[in-house]
């Protein structure tokens, strides 16, 4: 969740300003169209990281042992699977 949500606040720190026309003064105008489409990107790579991040196992005994170095037997089945 806090992965998506630097990459939202970071998209929207660059991409809101080039959207109110900072840059129109040296000639950078951002059409609304293409505005638009870049907001639905910014949603599809929030979503599709949303499914990435559902892949990993973040249960704290196999986060520990990954610290440690070990591999039990209990997390070496499950990264088997």
């Amino acid at each position: 969740m806090k992965q998506n949500l630097w990459w939202a606040a970071g998209y929207n720190l660059a991409s809101v300003p080039l959207a109110a026309g900072v840059l129109a003064p040296v000639g950078f105008v951002l059409p609304m169209s293409v505005g638009a489409i870049l907001m639905s990107v910014s949603t599809v790579v929030v979503a599709l990281d949303a499914q990435l991040l559902r892949r990993l196992d973040l249960t704290p005994a196999r986060s520990t042992a990954r610290l440690a170095g070990a591999d039990t037997t209990e997390c070496g089945a499950r990264a088997a699977v």
